[in-house]
């Protein structure tokens, strides 16, 4: 299980990221809303997102998730407990939230009943004509078998999964959790040129300077 920790608070973030390593999750960590929104991922299980933020604020970044079709629960860390600001959060798409100080063992209870009410995820994505089935690691386009690699489906299973731009550093550190850790910066591009060529280059649009989004 994956959790994003979006925490500007670099003490208490230090703090949970240990409580969540001992219990087990595996972590990732933000301390802006600009960084959590490159580090939200389809492997993401649960966002803990702390309210008030260095460039803004974690209600609007929850509701522009959701606006996004992003499905992920996620958990607010407040240490506003006013009802408005509870409804707020509520409103805009949130699962639930702990008030600022909480206690440890009734945050990890809350995690659980989260992560455990979870849909399983479909195991086939369909965007664009292309058919992703996750389980079987097979793509399609049109009803037709893609002959991808494993790195030029890895490349695809990010891009088709996440909503918005993925970054260049987000796309290598998927294909290093895949063993490819001959994928560096400058082969990436040759992968993400192959796969055009299989798919349609049009699918895939360049953000300069940033990374990659997809197209439908």
């Amino acid at each position: 299980m994956k959790i994003l920790l979006v925490e500007d608070d670099g003490a208490l973030r230090f703090a949970l990221n240990e409580l969540l390593l001992r219990e087990g999750y595996e972590v990732a960590q933000a301390d802006s809303v600009c960084a959590a929104r490159g580090k939200l991922s389809d492997n993401v299980q649960l966002v803990l997102l702390d309210v008030s933020l260095p460039d803004g604020d974690g209600v609007s970044l929850c509701r522009l998730w959701r606006s996004q079709g992003v499905t992920t629960p996620i958990l607010f860390l407040t240490a506003k407990d006013e009802e408005y600001d509870v409804v707020r959060g509520l409103d805009a798409g949130g699962n639930d939230y702990v008030t600022k100080p909480f206690r440890l063992q009734e945050l990890l209870s809350r995690i659980r009943v989260l992560l455990r009410n979870q849909p399983k995820p479909d195991s086939v994505k369909l965007r664009g004509g292309i058919c992703l089935d996750t389980e079987k690691m097979q793509a399609s386009l049109s009803g037709v078998p893609l002959n991808l690699t494993l790195t030029e489906y890895k490349i695809l299973q990010c891009l088709i999964s996440h909503p918005g731009i993925v970054t260049r550093e987000h796309l290598l550190d998927a294909l290093w959790d895949a063993d490819a850790r001959f994928v560096d910066d400058n082969t990436l591009s040759v992968h993400v040129s192959r796969l055009r060529e299989k798919i349609g280059s049009e699918r895939i649009k360049t953000v300069r300077g940033v990374g990659y989004q997809w197209v439908d």
